[in-house]
């Protein structure tokens, strides 16, 4: 049986072998041994980047072409190093340096030598480049950025790291990649897949035709383009309105969480980070530590959300029938509560606030109160707030809320965990976390997390996870984006809490925020504003807030609005808002006088304090 069964293996193993290597050596020929045949010459084939529209269709970004001069080091030739730099306009350094590069990239694989050459160097170029072996040019498309806004919307491309080539093959040196915002968040789509062809070339270096009549070429697949979520007229309007100002307007639809607008202050060209010029355009953007551009605040900003977040307290009382929308509290001119400790209110002495006075008055008492009885209901203050924390993190508050934008900040809401650091043994109680009833102590919010609450109220309970892009062509947007999301209190609670934001706007703290014809529901905010300043830490001027939605009824628009040291809510975030609400419903602005107040407004002053003078004042009037 063995001697049978012996030639049978051999003969079998035999069989296996020369297959696979006639596999290897003559089908599965590899784009490496292509690549190192130095008869071969690969070129790639670049679909064109995807263009990038509005809601509405108007066009934001599209692509201009430029040429990469590429290097093979293994093929370089002796040439004249002054004539090629002179007509690159390089010395010889870098030359020199350009050339060490590319040896360490490769000796046999095309690397990028010079990047983004304009056509008038090219055309130059193009006359002289049969002189240069080893080198060729590859034609590529750049972005051109059609407006100066929505930078940190759109993000910017540039050329693929070192770290990226090795992290991704699909890439290799001097191709584009998306940085930041869609263009990196939608890098796939955006970019489509290169097709690659191989040519056969004779002993002079010339081309004479396909390599194996094209049997091993692919071609590309096409980019997709992208329309977004953004109303650019209401996107340019918006960063009209906050020049000289530090801070994030973000409006979403409510019934969709399509986002309209999601403005940054201060702005820049996102032009500035394309070109040979971005590195150092990019450091001087970086070196701006008081205007900070390329931080999104809207996005990566935590800020304590200030009175904003007592309609959230609200809405949990009302679920933990702590109150109804009766329950009365007095206030007199504040709260003691703990022992010698007091909670200042601008309430007069001998108000008594229900729920709606309560929310267009901004009583700090009355939701200070609701909020320690809501954690005083359970058994002991660690599950009180553990309680009250599930139910503000079902709003999307203290996580990150998954629209499609690679920044993002998670927020903070504390839980019992974090007050046993602070206090250990069991020494705190829910007076000892009494800010929290009005928007301070320990919880931050990102302005996107307060508009995300603010679409909520108007939906009555429920959202769709904000995001900015809207449709790509032959392709569906995530699932995610459509589905509803439904917070831990019921519908029937909300309405109670709308009726105290629509009295902000008729008879409380934002009377000068009306539109007529239009029903508004809103809530103003201040929220302190701490740094250190030389190692100490130092209070400034206060940060305005305000969120609202409009109409009252069938919401079209939710908007936040936060501006940096800018006083109180009614000060700055309410009148901006309520223009962004008007030139959004109604297309035009007609409050010419709010409108010019907004657009001369100027608050550099305050961002300057710190570094300008050694005293100074704070929330002034002026």
């Amino acid at each position: 049986m063995k001697n049978k069964f012996l030639p049978f293996l051999i003969v079998t193993t035999s069989i296996i072998f020369i297959l696979r290597l006639f596999w290897v050596q003559i089908i599965n020929i590899n784009d490496v041994k292509l690549s190192n045949k130095n008869s071969v010459e690969k070129i790639y084939n670049y679909p064109e980047r995807g263009y990038i529209f509005d809601r509405n269709n108007k066009l934001l970004v599209e692509n201009e072409p430029f040429y990469d001069l590429m290097i093979v080091p293994s093929k370089l030739k002796s040439i004249d190093t002054i004539e090629f730099c002179k007509i690159l306009k390089i010395d010889k350094k870098l030359f020199i340096d350009k050339i060490k590069k590319a040896k360490n990239y490769s000796r046999i694989k095309p690397s990028v030598f010079l990047s983004q050459i304009s056509k008038k160097d090219y055309a130059i170029l193009q006359e002289k480049l049969w002189k240069y072996e080893g080198f060729s040019v590859t034609k590529k498309s750049n972005r051109n950025y059609l407006l100066n806004s929505a930078s940190n919307i759109l993000g910017y491309i540039s050329e693929v790291n070192d770290y990226e080539i090795k992290d991704d093959s699909y890439y290799e040196s001097g191709e584009l990649i998306g940085r930041q915002g869609i263009e990196k968040a939608y890098e796939e789509k955006l970019r489509g897949v290169k097709g690659v062809s191989y040519f056969q070339k004779d002993n002079f270096n010339r081309i004479t035709g396909r390599y194996k009549d094209g049997i091993y070429d692919t071609i590309f697949k096409p980019a997709k383009d992208i329309n977004l979520t953004i109303d650019v007229d209401l996107q340019i309007y918006g960063d009209s309105l906050m020049i000289n100002k530090f801070g994030s307007i973000i409006a979403i639809e409510p019934e969709s969480g399509e986002i309209l607008s999601l403005i940054n202050a201060p702005n820049f060209d996102p032009n500035l980070l394309i070109g040979r010029n971005r590195s150092k355009n990019y450091i001087k953007l970086k070196n701006d530590t008081i205007g900070k551009p390329l931080f999104d605040r809207g996005l990566q900003g935590q800020y304590p959300p200030g009175s904003t977040f007592k309609l959230i307290n609200g809405l949990i009382a009302l679920e933990e029938n702590i109150i109804t929308s009766n329950t009365k509290i007095s206030c007199n001119e504040g709260h003691y509560y703990s022992k010698n400790r007091f909670m200042r209110c601008h309430c007069e002495p001998g108000t008594s606030n229900d729920l709606n006075t309560a929310i267009y008055n901004s009583c700090n008492t009355y939701f200070a109160t609701i909020y320690k009885n809501t954690l005083n209901k359970y058994s002991n203050s660690s599950e009180g707030i553990n309680k009250w924390k599930n139910h503000v993190e079902s709003f999307g508050l203290g996580n990150y809320l998954g629209y499609d934008h690679p920044l993002g900040r998670p927020g903070l809401i504390p839980d019992s965990k974090y007050y046993d650091k602070w206090y250990p043994n069991n020494r705190w109680r829910a007076a000892t976390t009494i800010s929290n009833g009005i928007g301070q102590g320990e919880i931050l919010t990102t302005p996107i997390q307060l508009a995300n609450i603010t679409a909520i109220i108007a939906n009555r309970g429920w959202y769709k996870t904000p995001h900015l892009v809207k449709k790509i062509s032959n392709d569906s947007i995530n699932s995610k984006f459509l589905d509803k999301k439904h917070t831990s209190v019921k519908s029937i609670h909300y309405e109670k809490i709308i009726n105290g934001m629509f009295d902000v706007i008729e008879k409380g703290t934002a009377q000068n925020s009306k539109i007529k014809g239009i029903e508004i529901a809103g809530k103003t905010g201040t929220a302190e504003n701490f740094i250190k300043i030389k190692g100490k830490r130092s209070q400034l001027t206060d940060h305005s807030i305000f969120i609202g939605f409009a109409p009252k009824e069938n919401p079209k628009i939710a908007i936040a609005v936060f501006i940096e040291n800018g006083y109180w809510g009614t000060r700055w975030a309410a009148p901006i808002a309520s223009l962004m609400m008007e030139k959004y419903l109604k297309k035009e602005v007609k409050r010419k006088y709010l409108e010019n107040y907004i657009l001369n407004g100027n608050l550099m002053e305050e961002y300057l304090k710190p570094y300008t003078k050694n005293n100074f004042s704070i929330n002034e009037w002026g």
